[in-house]
């Protein structure tokens, strides 16, 4: 066995093949696979039947009895990053540490604590790409600067791509395991958590669905998204090998996965995003914030059936449709005017796809505050978008079963109303700072 210590700290990788992280460290040394329960994030969390820890608990127990058949373990712990790496140095003889990079304003911050302590204790700190095709400054204007639209980023991330980003770090080698007895793994409740169902799905591919999803995409009643987003969220699956399928099979899914890493790219470069509005000026808007209100959207009570089926959707399964969730998010700061932060916490608080820079990303599209955002004039006109993403009302018939009957609520405003005090607010708020239309509105809004 070589002697020389390397160990993988996984975080957003949790899976054995096609790892960089895991690539990096087979060339330094023995690896030894090092997972930790990070408790500046755990404690956080009020929630103890938090479905996300659970998907991540029982992932890793999975991976653990994997490793344990060829003589290794993975190490799990339990605390602040920085006391559990001072533990683990004096402990074990570590040479050197290979971790996926971040972009998240924590990790960032973690990560250069962590390093600059291990550096300081003679250990070689080895950061890799993996959750991402591009990162950071990779995808920027001729100028280095970055961008804050769209289209001309997914037109540069073209240019950019090569077919062999996407093998970069699927070699078959196997690992050279450090030798070691196995380790018992903190259990859900010595984390402060209850056993909960994760209601997760299996890391794989459906290709036939890919092949559909640009016909699919926008039904919420039917089988037609990929449910990929937890497992790219948590690196159970390679953004390698889904880009790579995805190419294959759809041009309008590597848009999507494109949409991905520049919300990514706007959280790295623009951090106040989240907790202030990318656009300045955005963050006058006077919010009416009506509890009550805010209750009847969080409870699906809103009396607007596509509304209330997403919402108790996503309090049943932590997952809603995407379509769905741009409705709720301009329902919630249009019609209500209720502040995208309220909104997107709550989000955050129950998504199982949760990550920060989309979730932020799209709240603040749907407010008209965000970069590349819907004019603050579009309002979703939440029976449009039902008449004609679930005509046949089988996505609100599973949610709601009560519509139709004298025990489901009215609507908690008028839309024509609602829509109008939105615009006007908006316009009062912003004064000249006004957008311009888009044409691709159409009958939607």
């Amino acid at each position: 066995m070589n002697q020389k210590l390397a160990i993988w700290w996984m975080r957003r990788d949790l899976r054995l093949t096609d790892v960089c992280a895991l690539q990096s460290a087979m060339e330094q040394g023995s690896v030894l696979p090092l997972f930790i329960f990070d408790t500046q994030i755990l404690d956080k969390l009020e929630n103890k039947r938090d479905r996300r820890v659970q998907f991540i608990h029982s992932t890793l127990t999975g991976l653990k009895e994997r490793l344990e058949k060829d003589g290794t373990t993975l190490l799990v712990k339990h605390g602040d990053p920085g006391t559990v790496w001072r533990e683990l140095v004096r402990e074990l003889p570590i040479s050197s540490v290979h971790y996926a990079r971040d972009h998240e304003p924590y990790g960032l911050r973690r990560d250069e604590t962590v390093r600059t302590f291990l550096k300081e204790n003679g250990i070689a700190v080895s950061e890799v790409k993996d959750i991402s095709v591009f990162e950071r400054d990779e995808v920027v204007k001729d100028d280095g600067k970055p961008y804050t639209v769209y289209t001309p980023y997914m037109r540069r991330w073209r240019a950019l791509f090569e077919p062999a980003q996407l093998a970069a770090c699927r070699k078959p080698q196997r690992p050279e395991w450090w030798l070691t007895d196995p380790v018992p793994m903190p259990s859900m409740e010595q984390l402060g958590f209850e056993v909960t169902d994760h209601l997760g799905l299996e890391p794989s591919i459906d290709q036939g669905l890919l092949s559909n999803y640009h016909r699919t995409r926008e039904l919420p009643g039917i089988n037609g998204t990929s449910r990929l987003g937890v497992h790219l969220r948590f690196g159970t699956i390679s953004v390698r090998e889904v880009m790579c399928t995805a190419m294959e099979l759809n041009e309008k899914f590597v848009n999507e996965l494109i949409w991905r890493e520049f919300y990514m790219s706007i959280l790295y470069h623009f951090p106040h995003v989240v907790t202030r509005s990318f656009r300045p000026e955005y963050d006058s808007i006077p919010w009416r914030n009506d509890e009550a209100e805010f209750q009847a959207w969080c409870g699906g009570r809103t009396g607007y059936p596509l509304v209330d089926a997403g919402m108790r959707e996503l309090e049943a399964t932590g997952y809603m449709h995407n379509r769905v969730r741009m409705v709720v998010a301009s329902f919630l700061t249009k019609h209500l005017l209720i502040d995208w932060r309220w909104g997107e916490a709550w989000f955050a608080a129950r998504l199982l796809d949760y990550e920060l820079s989309s979730n932020n990303g799209g709240w603040q599209w749907a407010a008209g505050s965000g970069c590349d955002a819907a004019p603050y004039f579009r309002v979703f006109n939440p029976t449009l978008q039902l008449d004609r993403f679930d005509p046949d009302l089988r996505y609100v018939r599973k949610w709601v079963p009560e519509y139709g009957t004298s025990e489901y609520p009215p609507p908690v405003v008028d839309h024509p109303q609602a829509r109008k005090r939105a615009i006007s607010t908006y316009q009062s708020a912003l004064k000249g700072n006004v957008q311009r239309t888009d044409a691709r509105a159409g009958t939607l809004f």
